[in-house]
């Protein structure tokens, strides 16, 4: 994950490289160190929110930011910092914890006063470890995540590298600790591997040659993964070890808490989350590895890191630890398991602490195709991100369904092209549904599980990659059919119609729903009209249940449920035969507009090219539409 600008020119790049070699070369130059860094180090990036912030509610898509901007307020009377759990660590008394904020009346502090110095990370530091992540405002929301749950967790010794000025001014005031990296860039976001994203990069191995030399253990982290558990505990099980990596790694090679096997990792070794300690190996690749970047500009940092540890792999360093040499023959590396300090497949396709029966430590937002809106999205399936209240009560109400999927469509016969797209075409019929339906009662849909019998990527592959455990059927994340960042995009309603709000298929079962949405539902039940009871009207059979008729038309949906607005959920038991369609076709076409951009690939055909074979919002409206991929060059592109 990555920010926008880097905001320098190729002689700073020459002056940022000279200051890493005259460190290497001068212990005491910590000066020059921090010039380094502050002139540089970038990486990740990250949004707004969190879920015990900000009580104001938005009548739009985006929820409101404004409270990001200023120190916390009280809620209802209650300080909304009581909501998160404070480490009971041991600080110094002039170290104000975690999450309690300045006081509203204090002035902000002068920027020098939040540099990264040696000093600063011996305050935040415990047994000699410090856990640090960066960003820039446009990822907030992802850097709160990530604090709250260390934080939960009894984990304080953390610092967040601010890359401009309002990400650091907000992080101060909600009492985050939070130092200056001097990159002042924009408070944008940046797709993951667009050049930017490349070159900021490298500001990560900036500030890891800045940190190590002040003698602590750093475990850096990317802020598109959130901590599950203490990971401290297990790093200090392999004291010899200079360097502790995540890897890319989806054919399981351990099925309980031991390192991975590293004779059988073949994937790229993910610096995402990675644990270094300040030894001379350690140190000599990390001024190695700057040094590479800095030269050329065209190489992506992980794969810098991957080319140079890989200069030589093995031998192990003793019989049972895991660890092995790498490097130069001197650095000794480990590889964290792949089930613990998951990936986006392991976590979410594989779910393979599920099937081993492991807690993991981490979950890291790779492996996904919707990009940061994407990683968002998942983290909020698996019910890990932290949201404001007004995210769980939206203006309107919800929309939810309870999807009905026979078995021979999830279990029959083999699982193939034909099989699974049978299976997503089905489900997606019924969101379309769904989604009209939500529009036309303008309340904000609850997304269904959605099943796949095939896996995603970004390469041929036979429906599920080999060695792997991913079991058939799965419960897919969105963003496998799905363009999510189209989704909670603001399309122009002039040509794409009013916004359809959506929310995660686990939405109604987070624990940070109120209870006032909980307790404010309405199941309604299709019937055939003129059966017993079945009548379009807004009277219930029994309280909290309505029998109301298949293929209604938008009209009658309108009236009937326009005396349910202040229930907060509907839930429909079926999304078959539900609606009749729009009254107005200028907005019937619109949506057609908007829902066809909704949808995305599947990815990929073996021994085809293009392999890639494109969803269709509209396939039943094809006769004898077959899931294959583009024939000609002039037949690649999405069914709009």
């Amino acid at each position: 994950m990555l920010v926008e600008q880097l905001g320098s020119n190729s002689s700073k790049m020459r002056g940022w490289r000279s200051a890493v070699q005259e460190t290497a070369a001068s212990k005491p130059l910590f000066l020059t160190i921090y010039a380094t860094v502050i002139l540089g180090t970038v990486v990740s990036s990250f949004y707004v929110f969190s879920a015990i912030y900000s009580p104001t509610a938005s009548p739009t898509r985006s929820i409101s930011s404004s409270w990001l901007l200023a120190p916390p307020l009280s809620q209802n009377g209650v300080s909304l910092s009581s909501n998160i759990s404070q480490p009971s660590q041991h600080r110094s008394n002039k170290l104000r914890p975690i999450w309690e904020a300045p006081s509203r009346t204090s002035k902000m502090p002068r920027l020098k006063s939040f540099r990264l110095t040696k000093e600063l990370v011996a305050q935040r530091a415990k047994d000699n470890v410090i856990i640090v992540t960066f960003g820039n405002f446009a990822f907030m929301d992802f850097i709160l995540t990530w604090v709250k749950h260390l934080t939960d967790l009894g984990v304080s010794n953390l610092l967040v590298g601010a890359m401009d000025t309002k990400l650091l001014k907000a992080l101060y005031w909600k009492g985050i600790p939070v130092f200056d990296m001097g990159s002042h860039i924009s408070t944008d976001d940046v797709g993951w591997g667009s050049p930017i994203f490349h070159k900021m990069g490298r500001q990560k191995v900036l500030l890891i040659n800045a940190i190590l030399p002040f003698g602590f253990e750093l475990l850096m982290c990317d802020t598109d993964m959130v901590w599950l558990k203490n990971p401290l505990p297990y790093l200090a099980r392999y004291p010899d070890a200079d360097i502790l990596t995540s890897s890319d790694q989806v054919v399981p090679t351990v099925v309980d808490d031991r390192l991975a096997d590293w004779k059988q990792v073949g994937a790229a070794y993910n610096i995402g989350i990675f644990h270094w300690r300040p030894t001379p190996p350690a140190k000599k690749l990390a001024k190695e590895w700057i040094d590479m970047l800095l030269a050329d500009d065209r190489i992506w940092d992980q794969n810098g890191f991957n080319e140079l540890v890989r200069r030589q792999t093995g031998p192990a360093f003793d019989d049972e630890s895991g660890i092995f040499y790498s490097y130069d023959g001197n650095l000794k590396l480990g590889i964290l398991p792949e089930s613990l300090f998951c990936s986006g497949h392991t976590y979410f396709v594989q779910a393979l602490h599920q099937q081993f029966r492991l807690q993991p430590y981490a979950l890291h937002t790779t492996f996904q195709y919707a990009g940061t809106e994407g990683k968002r999205h998942r983290l909020r399936e698996a019910m890990v991100f932290f949201d404001p209240p007004e995210y769980y009560d939206a203006p309107g109400g919800f929309l939810s369904f309870r999807p009905s999927i026979s078995k021979s469509l999830l279990l029959d016969g083999e699982h193939n092209l034909e099989s699974h797209f049978s299976l997503i075409n089905y489900q997606m019929r019924q969101i379309r549904s769904a989604l009209a339906i939500a529009s036309v009662l303008n309340r904000t849909l609850v997304l269904p599980p959605l099943w796949c019998r095939l896996d995603r990527l970004w390469f041929p592959h036979p429906g599920a990659l080999l060695g792997s455990l991913t079991r058939q059927p799965f419960l897919c994340p969105l963003d496998h059919v799905f363009e999510v960042n189209v989704m909670l995009r603001d399309l122009p309603a002039e040509e794409f119609g009013p916004a359809i709000n959506i929310r995660e298929y686990s939405f109604l079962n987070n624990p940070f729903l109120p209870q006032r949405v909980r307790e404010s539902w309405l199941d309604v039940q299709l019937c055939q009209e003129g059966t017993e009871d079945c009548h379009a009207s807004s009277n219930t059979s029994r309280p909290g249940l309505l029998r109301f008729p298949k293929r209604s038309s938008e009209e009658t949906l309108k009236k009937v449920f326009s005396s349910f607005k202040d229930v907060k959920v509907i839930q429909f038991s079926s999304m078959q035969d539900t609606f009749l369609g729009f009254t107005d076709k200028t907005r019937e076409e619109k949506f057609r507009k908007r829902v066809k951009q909704y949808v995305g690939i599947w990815c990929c055909v073996e021994n085809h090219i293009p392999g890639h074979i494109y969803y269709d919002m509209y396939w039943d409206e094809k006769p004898g539409w077959k899931p294959i991929p583009p024939k000609t060059p002039e037949d690649d592109h999405p069914p709009f």
